[in-house]
Formats: structure tokens, C-alpha cells, sequence
């Protein structure tokens, strides 16, 4: 189904430019005002990026104007905002976010009244709606603020709480990377909750430092600090916290497949890994499929993005599902990914084994993997590029089955992915940049 605003995680864009302008911005508003009915109430949250605040008081505007009443949360992780959509009698959720993506970006991620992100469907009845909207030509965008309602989020701190009441973390010294973003509001209070001691990094916003060199995208820093004190271990949230990349010890990073095989087997040991499948996506890794299937457990693929993840999960009614970029979603507790209930995961499973993270993940060989992305300006058919396409089938040729080679386009950012996998390391990255290169030459910016 083809969709001009909504990609893979909500609508968006550079704030200010299409479709993220005033107008648009209005226009959605009004379109998912129309979708819901007069009389609802929306729960709306923001991540801590400048222009948050203006976005959000545009769409409560725009509600507005359809008798459809918001609720402000504030700054706020997106998966808070999921969790009160659903508990809370709100027809829908509202994050304001890019996610990972630089200050200068920003997103509209819309939630049901079941906390799940919509489907297709329902985002592409929206997106006639804006178009119906735009197309009029007479928009008067306005903004409306309104006063942030604090129960709201202490709410979703006593939700993620409420499942690790029981566990001792007294033994363990974290950091959290909070990405100067929607964590940093959270974090401290939600630990200290749970008498875990945790050092807070990057949890000072100014609005422009969010994921700027910090948080799930640059895990760097937080592995310096875990070593640098000594830590149990260590975790980077990202701009709306929804995803979580953690580090051991040692400093080194463990991503949302080694998160995977952790949960899976604890999962598994206790009984609540029913059906025994574990949803991922074209991205995870081989090697975690075969360390699955050596213990009874069946690995799910479905295309990249967590809503789709989700959705899979709920076609088979598994219980565990994720992707390498560590969005990792616990079916019976939550509704999307969620960046600081991962962590306390795997950090209640250290206190409970008293066994290390690296200990905890260990016992599976990833196989090497080259990402590549290409800067693109435009998005033509993959299909439709003859260079592309002959570095395409030498790589597959190459590899035959003891390799997997991927090319998509980023359903958020104007860039090509480019995934090559196999048991060789320089073959791995010999067809990577082939591919990468023949991308460039034919559509590169």
C-alpha cells in the first residue's frame, strides 16, 4: 500500500518544511480529528527537540476544531504515551518525535485506543483526509498550548515499575545514556523507584542536542563511562526512548539480537515463551535464527520497523519480538518497544542469575554483517536501476545460501539500506560496498 505521508514509524520530516509545515501539521490534526469522532480525547506527548512544543499546540488546535478534546503529557518516551492510550480511556495517542533522528527532524507517531500503532489501512484513510484538507487551499493554522497534566507521566513510571517490584537490584551499578531526549525526564525517577543505582548520561536538553553524538546511535560514550566506573553494565536509550542498545562490563555493545536470545531463553526456562516463536526481522541476524532453532524456538522474519513486528506477533499470538536496532517488544506488558522496560529486563535477569550481561547473551556466533547507507535523492524502483541490480546478483551468486544480501529504502530518511551477511567478513564487506557504490553512481545525492 502505497502512502505519501505515513512511513514506517509515523509522519516525518525537517519541522518547518512539508509535511511537516504549519499547514500540513494543521491539516493532520484535522484529519485525525474527523477519524475519531467529535467528543474523544487524544493523549499527546513530546520528545525534547525545539520544535515539539509548536507541533504539538498546531495539532491540539486542529483538534480542536473537531470537538476532540487533548490531554498533554509533556515530555514523555513514545511507549508512555502507547501505554496511557490504552489505560487511561483516550481514543488515541499522540507523539510528537523523530525517534533517532537529528533536532532538526521531527515526527507525528499516532496510537489507537488499544495502545498499538494504526495499521495501513487507517493511516492511509488519514492521508486522504490531509489531502482533502491541503487541497482547499484556505487553511488558517493556529496554535493552541495547553497545560501539561503531571499524573500522566507518573502514571507510566508506576506501570514499568509495577513489573519489577519484587526483583533485588541492590547488587548493581548501571549508566543510562538518556540521549538529552524524552528519557531524561524518566529515567532518574523510575530507578531510583526501583532502588537501582544508576549514573545518568546525556540527560541535559537544550532542545538541539538530542542523539547528538549520544544515545542508541552512538553507544560509544556510554561503554567509556560504564568502564570508566566500573559499571554492571550500561544502556542507550534514543531521542523518544523506544529502543534500547545496552553494553556490558567491559563496554562492549549488545544489540536488540543478543537481547533477543536472553529473553528468549529466560522466557523459555520459566514457561512463558508460548508459542515458542520469537519475531524478528529482515535484518536479524542469521546466527540468531540458528541459535533459536537449536533450542526449539522458531524465528519469525517480517519487514523492518517494530509496528510490523508487532503486528506479526499478534498474527501469531507470540509473546517476544524485536530488531537488532533495539527495539525489542514484551507482548504481555507493552505495546510497542520500549527502550527503559527492555533495560530493567535484562538488568532484573542479572540480578536474579547474578551473572554478567555478556554471560547472559553469550553461547551464539553472529555472523558478520554490513550495513551501508547511501544519502539518496530520489527513491526510484530498486528494480528499475540495471547497475544495482547486476551487483545484486553477483552478491547472491557469490553466497548462494551461506549468505543474505538486502537493499531498501528507509521508510523515515531519503537514504538506500544496503545489508550484506555471510560467514566471510571481507565478502561481507567486498559486495556491501559494490552495491553501495553502483547505488550511488545511479540515484546518489
Amino acid at each position: 500500500m502505497s502512502k505519501r505521508y505515513f512511513g514506517t514509524d509515523g509522519i516525518r520530516g525537517v519541522a518547518g518544511e512539508p509535511p511537516l509545515d504549519n499547514a500540513t501539521v494543521f491539516a493532520i490534526g484535522l484529519a485525525l480529528g474527523d477519524a475519531l469522532g467529535a467528543g474523544k480525547r487524544v493523549v499527546m506527548g513530546e520528545d525534547t527537540r525545539a520544535s515539539s512544543g509548536w507541533i504539538a499546540e498546531t495539532l491540539t488546535a486542529a483538534l480542536a476544531d473537531r470537538t476532540v478534546g487533548v490531554a498533554h503529557a509533556g515530555v514523555l518516551p513514545t511507549p508512555g504515551v502507547a501505554h496511557l492510550a490504552a489505560s487511561d480511556g483516550f481514543a488515541a495517542g499522540v507523539m510528537i518525535s523523530a525517534s533517532h533522528n537529528p533536532y532538526q527532524d521531527n515526527g507525528i507517531k499516532c496510537f489507537d485506543s488499544t495502545g498499538y500503532k494504526l495499521p495501513d489501512e487507517e493511516e492511509a484513510a488519514i492521508e486522504t483526509g490531509i489531502t482533502r484538507y491541503l487541497s482547499v487551499g484556505d487553511l488558517k493554522p493556529r496554535r493552541s498550548p495547553g497545560a501539561v497534566q503531571p499524573e500522566l507521566l507518573a502514571s507510566y513510571l508506576i506501570h514499568v515499575a509495577a513489573h519489577f517490584t519484587t526483583t533485588d537490584f541492590s547488587r548493581l551499578r548501571i549508566v543510562v545514556d538518556c540521549a538529552h531526549g524524552a528519557a531524561s525526564s524518566v529515567a532518574g525517577p523510575l530507578f531510583a523507584r526501583l532502588g537501582l543505582a544508576a549514573t545518568l548520561i546525556a540527560h541535559q536538553p537544550d532542545g538541539q542536542n538530542i542523539n547528538a553524538g549520544v544515545g542508541a546511535l552512538h553507544p560509544d560514550a556510554l561503554g567509556a563511562e560504564v568502564r570508566r566506573l566500573g559499571a554492571d553494565a550500561g544502556v542507550a536509550l534514543d531521542g523518544d526512548a523506544d529502543r534500547a542498545i545496552l553494553v556490558d562490563a567491559r563496554g562492549q555493545v549488545v544489540n536488540g539480537d543478543s537481547v533477543l536470545l536472553l529473553a528468549a531463553r529466560e522466557m523459555q526456562a520459566t514457561g512463558q515463551l508460548q508459542p515458542p516463536i520469537v519475531v524478528g526481522t529482515v535484518m536479524t541476524n542469521l546466527g540468531l535464527e540458528l541459535a533459536l532453532s537449536g533450542i526449539g524456538i522458531q524465528l519469525e522474519r517480517t519487514a523492518v520497523g517494530d509496528k510490523y513486528v508487532l503486528e506479526r506477533m499478534r498474527a501469531l499470538g507470540a509473546c517476544l519480538g524485536g530488531e537488532p536496532s533495539g527495539h525489542i517488544i514484551f507482548g504481555r506488558e507493552a505495546t510497542t518497544g520500549d527502550g527503559l522496560l527492555t533495560a530493567l529486563h535484562c538488568f532484573a535477569l542479572m540480578a536474579k542469575r547474578r551473572q554478567s550481561l555478556d554471560a547472559l547473551c553469550g553461547g551464539w556466533t553472529e555472523l558478520p554483517q554490513r550495513i551501508v547507507n547511501i544519502k539518496v535523492r530520489e527513491k526510484a524502483p530498486l528494480e528499475s536501476l540495471p547497475s544495482v541490480q547486476a551487483a545484486i546478483t553477483q552478491a547472491n551468486a557469490h553466497f548462494g545460501a551461506q549468505g543474505r544480501i538486502l537493499v531498501r529504502y528507509s521508510g523515515t530518511e531519503k537514504l538506500a539500506r544496503v545489508m550484506v551477511e555471510a560467514v566471510s567478513a571481507s565478502d561481507v564487506e567486498h559486495h556491501a560496498q559494490a552495491i553501495a557504490t553502483a547505488l550511488r553512481s545511479a540515484i546518489g545525492e
